[in-house]
């Protein structure tokens, strides 16, 4: 992996720039002591922006995101918040990617209004009292 940006003691201080092993660019955004921290974007194997938001310590905090297994599948894509699912969001089935669930979410966990769906046909409609 490859680095394009601020130091400051050694460390990625700054904006910066990451990239892949074949020179595609997988993140761009701010660091702090060498992590990511602050706003930035991260982007797929293909280019596609996967995660656009802020970062705490490295980790996806706050923000939109298409959340993928083992960088191709996609599992999840919606909005977290303190590292979390938070707000609306749309659950997909492993291996297949047929959406299951369709619908509102608080501190990881389904809630509020939704739907699910089994091969992609609605099944249920539900609401849990907020």
């Amino acid at each position: 992996m490859e680095y394009e940006g601020e130091y400051i003691n050694g460390e990625k201080n700054g904006k910066g720039k990451e990239y892949d092993k074949e020179g595609k660019l997988i993140f761009e955004g701010e660091y702090i002591n060498g992590e990511r921290n602050g706003k930035g974007k991260e982007y797929d194997k293909e280019g596609k922006l996967i995660f656009e938001g802020e970062y705490i310590n490295g980790k996806k905090w706050n923000g939109i995101i298409k959340d993928c297994n083992n960088d191709t599948e996609l599992i999840y894509e919606g909005e977290i918040l303190n590292g979390e699912r938070n707000g609306k969001g749309k659950e997909y089935e492993k291996d297949t990617e047929r959406l299951i669930f369709e619908g509102e979410y608080l501190i990881g966990q389904r809630h509020g209004k939704g739907k699910e769906y089994f091969n992609s046909v609605e099944i249920y409609k539900f609401f849990f009292p907020k």
